[in-house]
């Protein structure tokens, strides 16, 4: 049996607007929910929750709670309703579709610090490639793909130079994770990369991305 407990209601509010962002984009998108390893909490653990986007960037929020099974994935249609139609204290997110879920998770543990970015300078670079998206849309109204693997912003912190796609900044705005400009205009995104992921950690969420394509196997 699949089930979500938490203690502090305005947790489970904080997981049902990540999802509600999610469906928003794709109304038929999965979300995956595993435990947090080494939360450092006594009584209640944490819970990634994960979303894939058009965009080809993973989403994610954590959460204070407890979750059975450990790793599971659900319909985000089904985990919304149950969310925001169950008053109690545990949470049925509807049944396991572990299928559907088809994107790799990087793994667990601190990442280096790459460099904090204002959001102001994310939000202006996203309204730049929001113009030229709609000025260059493909024949489904998709921005093209040149668009969204152009490099749009390089961080470092002196041993790491990384370069930001604009699908990066997309997924961010799409998602909402950087609030309002003017309710927040003092707020940084942080930067974190390991060797084979980048992640972007904005006030109401991340998204991650790997850094390098896979290699197709040959056989």
């Amino acid at each position: 049996m699949t089930a979500l407990r938490f203690e502090d209601p305005a947790q489970r509010e904080n997981l049902a607007a990540f999802v509600a962002r999610a469906v928003r984009l794709d109304a038929q998108v999965p979300i995956r929910m595993r435990v947090r390893h080494n939360s450092g909490t006594d009584t209640v653990g944490m819970v990634e929750a994960w979303a894939t986007t058009p965009f080809e960037v993973l989403a994610t929020r954590a959460v204070l709670a407890e979750l059975t099974p450990a790793d599971v994935t659900v319909s985000g249609n089904e985990l919304l309703a149950a969310l925001t139609v169950a008053r109690s204290a545990e949470v049925d997110p509807g049944p396991a579709r572990d299928l559907l879920w088809r994107s790799e998770l990087p793994p667990q543990g601190t990442w280096p610090i790459i460099d904090d970015v204002p959001v102001s300078v994310i939000s202006d670079l996203t309204e730049r490639g929001l113009t030229v998206a709609k000025e260059n849309a493909g024949p489904m109204g998709n921005p093209p793909a040149s668009l969204l693997d152009q490099p749009v912003l390089t961080v470092s912190n002196g041993e790491v130079d990384l370069k930001v796609p604009m699908r990066c900044l997309f997924a961010l705005a799409g998602m909402g994770f950087t609030g309002q400009q003017d309710e927040h205009a003092d707020d940084v995104v942080r930067v974190r990369a390991n060797e084979s992921w980048m992640r972007i950690d904005a006030r109401y969420g991340a998204v991650v991305r790997r850094r390098h394509a896979l290699l197709p196997l040959v056989f």
